[in-house]
């Protein structure tokens, strides 16, 4: 699934941390030693385990596993004790190897257990009131970041949303402005696109959500609608074009995504 340059993407991560000298790698020498990783008293969804093994691995250093730890396990700590914590993994390499990788390794392995719980718990949300479309994030992703983040989602059972601006045409109002129109915008597109790739036009009235439409978007995003008016919105649009895709979007959270769900969207993104 990972991209083949991650390993020179962990790299560009590594230098970043280590620019010039390493003073405490020197004091600390180069010893044979293991460190253990500990997960404390937050429950969370465990996710980033590729990136944490080849970021030591790039350091000469080998990861050992605790058994039955698999990706997307939910991890909990002892009720009875909160300060207890659960042993994750042990990495064993020279000890300056060790030191140069924990901080590199452990904001990987944070941020993306982080966003996989996040998204599995809005995905929860979904699920429990029987909605079945698509719970996805968005791409603002950290700069630099993004295979992790979106790694992330798909752990946490989230749809990634398009990965990059090539992976999909998303037309905004800045394009539709360019162009003159929705039709405009949508034509110009789908010239390049072809049929390989979808098209989503950002809407920002029922108007301009069936003109997007007619002129063969994919799908439709409505976007920063009122509840009430999105999903009378995207009935009227469902009915009329059955086979337009169907997202809610914008400024939407956790606590709020069940008042924009309905049978007739599809996607709700947050992020």
């Amino acid at each position: 699934l990972l991209p083949p340059h991650l390993e020179r993407t962990i790299q560009q991560w590594l230098e970043d941390d280590i620019p010039s000298f390493d003073v405490g790698g020197l004091v600390v020498g180069s010893k044979i030693q293991s460190a253990q990783l500990f997960l404390k008293s937050t429950p969370c969804i465990f996710a980033g385990k590729p990136f944490f093994e080849r970021t030591f691995a790039l350091l000469g250093c080998t990861v050992q596993w605790e058994e039955n730890l698999l990706e997307g396990k939910q991890l909990l700590s002892s009720k009875e004790d909160e300060s207890s914590k659960m042993l994750l993994a042990t990495v064993t390499g020279p000890v300056h190897a060790l030191l140069r990788g924990e901080r590199t390794a452990l904001n990987i392995l944070s941020r993306c257990s982080g966003v996989a719980t996040a998204a599995a718990q809005a995905v929860q949300v979904a699920r429990d009131l029987g909605w079945k479309g698509h719970v996805s994030g968005t791409r603002k992703t950290t700069p630099g970041f993004r295979v992790v983040e979106k790694y992330g989602l798909l752990v946490g059972g989230a749809a990634t949303h398009r990965l990059d601006l090539s992976q999909m045409v998303m037309l905004k109002d800045n394009h539709i402005w360019s162009t003159g129109s929705i039709s405009n915008a949508v034509s110009l597109a789908r010239k390049v696109a072809g049929f390989s790739q979808k098209i989503e036009v950002e809407c920002q009235t029922l108007e301009e959500a069936v003109e997007a439409a007619v002129a063969g978007a994919d799908i439709v995003m409505l976007d920063n609608f009122q509840p009430d008016l999105l999903k009378t919105a995207a009935k009227e649009i469902k009915g009329r074009f059955p086979h337009i895709l169907i997202e809610a979007s914008g400024g939407i959270t956790v606590e709020t995504m069940k008042d924009y769900l309905s049978e007739d969207v599809d996607i709700v993104s947050q992020g």
